[in-house]
């Protein structure tokens, strides 16, 4: 998660993650404040069964795994459907920040972007469920095939 600003959301992302045995990667600032009771709250009694691992910034998150993992983008922006993408097990999917996505540069260091195509004229699905129909897609192409 790019930069998280709504606490709800980041519970639900600790679930999902919990639920599919895979890691979270957080990159800081987020919008919130990271008191760990409340988190640990939020994510009800999944919390100690997922891995979190926070970067300072987006340059620390890159500096862990570019070049060494593909980044795929989750973005409105992309005209790549996921569900014609060839995701590897390797992959790490990015969630933009739920209010204002990610900046330009974040768009450009990854290394594809992919897009849930919805009915015109709308904008966009929460960033919870929009990144379990994308992560249901990877796990059946990478685990489940």
């Amino acid at each position: 998660m790019y930069q998280p600003d709504i606490p709800q959301n980041f519970g639900a992302m600790m679930r999902l993650c919990a639920c599919m045995n895979i890691g979270l990667e957080i990159i800081e600032p987020c919008g919130f404040l990271w008191n760990e009771r409340k988190i640990r709250q939020s994510a009800m009694d999944y919390f100690d069964k997922i891995t979190i691992t926070k970067h300072q910034n987006w340059n620390h998150f890159l500096d862990c795994y570019q070049g060494k993992h593909r980044i795929i983008l989750m973005s409105t922006k992309s005209s790549q459907p996921y569900t014609s993408f060839s995701f590897r097990e390797d992959d790490i999917l990015l969630a933009g920040q739920e209010s204002s996505g990610v900046p330009e540069n974040v768009h450009e260091a990854s290394d594809a972007r992919v897009c849930i195509p919805m009915h015109h004229g709308l904008r966009s699905l929460n960033i919870v469920n929009a990144t379990s129909m994308i992560t249901g897609e990877v796990l059946r192409q990478t685990r489940w095939s």
